[in-house]
């Protein structure tokens, strides 16, 4: 069970308790630029915010088993918490590994619960959040973005699972729908938080 070192976090939202298990990057040092004009930098990671890189942007798939059984060990052992299921947040990238599913699917196979895609889905297509730096404007890109499935979420203790928290503007939506629309109780879990 290869476990790394976390410096929890917790989150504030719509969600009853949410946590993030590490900040995504400590500091970061500008060196230059490569030849091609794009920028270089020197990152510092905790080591969570380094496997989730590493699995991120270099699809380095060692990285889920250590993310996995990270997440788990908090989750059994630092907050106890019990959930019915895992409700992964929506990619909003295509990427031929998707860092958010395959992580979820890893804890929910460790903690002995489904990962319920079914419960949330994404019905209209939004653009990168990260590109639009206003709050009330990330708000209102999201508005009929997604739709739950009452039926799997009522009375249903459901942990919302994210790799990054950045502004929580996409997680806060989620738990907010999924609690008035889903009859769900919600707690939230990302890997780092910016």
């Amino acid at each position: 069970m290869p476990i790394v070192d976390t410096n929890p976090r917790q989150l504030r939202g719509p969600w009853t308790v949410g946590f993030a298990l590490d900040r995504h990057t400590i500091g970061s040092v500008f060196l230059g630029y490569y030849p091609n004009g794009r920028p270089i930098f020197d990152t510092q990671r905790p080591p969570v915010g380094q496997l989730l890189y590493q699995l991120k942007y270099r699809n380095d798939t060692k990285a889920i088993e250590p993310l996995a059984d990270t997440a788990e060990d908090f989750l059994r052992n630092f907050w106890r918490l019990r959930v019915d299921a895992i409700v992964p947040v929506p990619p909003s990238n295509v990427r031929s590994i998707q860092p958010v599913m395959v992580v979820a699917d890893a804890l929910a196979a460790r903690l002995g619960v489904p990962v319920c895609t079914a419960c949330l889905m994404k019905v209209k297509e939004t653009p990168q959040l990260k590109d639009i730096t206003d709050y009330d404007k990330r708000k209102e890109a999201l508005v009929g973005a997604f739709a739950v499935t009452a039926e799997l979420t009522a009375g249903k203790n459901l942990l919302l699972f994210d790799d990054v928290h950045g502004s929580g503007a996409t997680v806060s939506h989620i738990a907010e729908i999924l609690r008035t629309q889903g009859g769900a109780t919600v707690y939230l879990l990302t890997l780092t938080t910016k």
